[in-house]
């Protein structure tokens, strides 16, 4: 290995050290415990490294965790295909109460990353792919795409929603059924 390739391998290692201990940090005290500052001192490199790395600081660092996200969310999902509509809304949920801070990250906090866009990541139309994929085959004559944004909000709406204490917590899995439902049915 030479000298460059190893300088090239050091620096890729430390800003995914960098993301770890953010992600890290935020499922276990929120994202407004995660400060540039703190990290440094977390992962023992000064903060101007850190910067080095992530020049929008700590924004830049929760961008990178949320792209991170969108590739777990996306193998998630591909996983769950076999189960069709159910299999798939049921692992879009299990993944976000697993990680909520990583699943704020992707879809709730302030973001750059452009979304229904043409210049959206691969890994973002990826992980809309696993939605995608199982509401298409049952859209009937409705646009599958926009019907996936449906079934997406759904889901996202139940999440937020149920995060916030805004629904009653016994009805938690009738109302994922409701959705199933509305959406596993050709032509719904």
């Amino acid at each position: 290995m030479t000298q460059r390739q190893r300088r090239v391998r050091d620096r890729s290692e430390r800003g995914q050290r960098i993301v770890s201990a953010a992600r890290e940090l935020a499922e276990a005290e929120g994202w407004d415990a995660v400060t540039t500052r703190r990290l440094a001192a977390l992962i023992e490199y000064s903060q101007p490294v850190l910067y080095s790395h992530f020049p929008g600081g700590k924004d830049a660092i929760m961008a990178a965790a949320a792209l991170e996200g969108f590739t777990e969310l996306a193998a998630v999902l591909a996983a769950a295909r076999e189960g069709g509509v159910a299999g798939v809304a049921g692992a879009y949920v299990a993944f976000a109460d697993a990680k909520p801070a990583l699943y704020d990250a992707m879809f709730t906090l302030a973001s750059d990353l452009p979304f229904a866009r043409d210049d959206t990541p691969p890994v973002l139309q990826e992980a809309f792919a696993g939605l995608y994929a199982v509401v298409e085959p049952v859209a009937g004559s409705q646009q599958p795409g926009t019907l996936t944004e449906v079934f997406w909000g759904a889901l996202h709406g139940l999440i937020t929603l149920d995060r916030g204490h805004r629904l009653s917590p016994e009805n938690h899995a009738e109302r994922l059924a409701v959705v199933v439902a509305r959406f596993g049915a050709p032509g719904t």
